[in-house]
């Protein structure tokens, strides 16, 4: 595995279904119980140790040391948002996409996508996360969607929505001239990463090398419904990601590239988007 800076923050997320075996394969990432209430609370401080990695430069990240760590939090904090008006932001989803491919994939992120906003409060552009991943056929990128939502149907919906505009030839293109001028030359990364992005390759010979991991999130019943977890809690869960992933198997998705659905059940989108709102600001007061 190629070194590019500091150690990932230690898994939070339990990956109860995990079937690699279906196409689009799936991901059932659970949150988890503690004392009876889902831990909302403990997955927005996971996902603000992820954020000095997501939302800074490399050179930023891999020179983070005790005398700078605080105030480089602080300002990955900073570049996420600045606002109120948090409830129908998606940055929190991306924290989390990122979170779940870094774990499960041991992805290696190319660019940091919120660091080259123009203001914190702007929102980033194409694909939701720039990532590739060493496999044993060869490297490959990932380029992930983000649906932070609280109904599944409309985050499947948008999700497919986005998928068949950033597809198209013109896009993909666009997108690859941006990702290469936004890739450090300083940061180690493995042979042929760079090569993904040479405009003189057909996209033809890269299209089949793309997968895209689509995070889907939702407000669940079988979360709801119980409060640990307990065999029955699992079975439920299982049965509700896997009924999911088979509608949404069902809808138009890219012919080539390989997609992966990550599912992250939720108890309540709009009081976890608060929490991490709260985290996110307390955070902030670091700089």
């Amino acid at each position: 595995m190629t070194d590019t800076g500091p150690s990932p923050p230690a898994p939070f997320l339990e990956f109860r279904v995990d079937r690699i075996d279906l196409s689009p394969s799936v991901l059932g990432a659970c949150v988890g119980y503690e004392m009876s209430s889902w831990r909302g609370t403990g997955l927005a401080k996971h996902l603000l140790q992820w954020l000095p990695e997501f939302a800074l430069s490399f050179a930023e990240c891999s020179g983070l040391d005790a005398g700078t760590a605080v105030r480089r939090v602080g300002e990955a904090a900073a570049s996420i948002y600045a606002s109120d008006k948090y409830q129908k932001r998606g940055e929190f989803g991306e924290v989390l996409l990122h979170a779940i491919i870094r774990q499960r994939y041991q992805s290696i992120p190319l660019i940091s996508k919120i660091y080259f906003k123009d203001s914190p409060n702007d929102t980033a552009k194409g694909f939701d996360c720039v990532h590739v991943v060493e496999a044993p056929e060869g490297l490959q990128l990932w380029l992930g969607e983000a649906k932070f939502y609280a109904d599944v149907g409309q985050a499947m919906s948008e999700a497919v929505e986005s998928l068949e505009s950033h597809f198209k030839a013109d896009f993909l293109k666009q997108e690859f001239v941006a990702i290469r001028r936004k890739l450090d030359p300083r940061q180690p990364l493995p042979a042929g990463a760079a090569d993904f992005f040479d405009p003189n390759r057909s996209l033809d010979t890269i299209v089949t090398s793309i997968h895209v991991p689509v995070l889907v999130t939702y407000n669940s019943a079988a979360i709801r419904a119980h409060a640990e977890v307990s065999p029955a809690y699992e079975d439920a869960f299982r049965a509700e990601v896997l009924a999911h992933r088979d509608t949404f198997a069902a809808k138009a998705l890219p012919k080539n590239a390989v997609v992966h659905l990550l599912i992250v059940p939720l108890h309540d989108k709009a009081t976890l988007v608060a929490e991490m709102d709260r985290v996110l600001k307390a955070a902030q007061e670091l700089i």
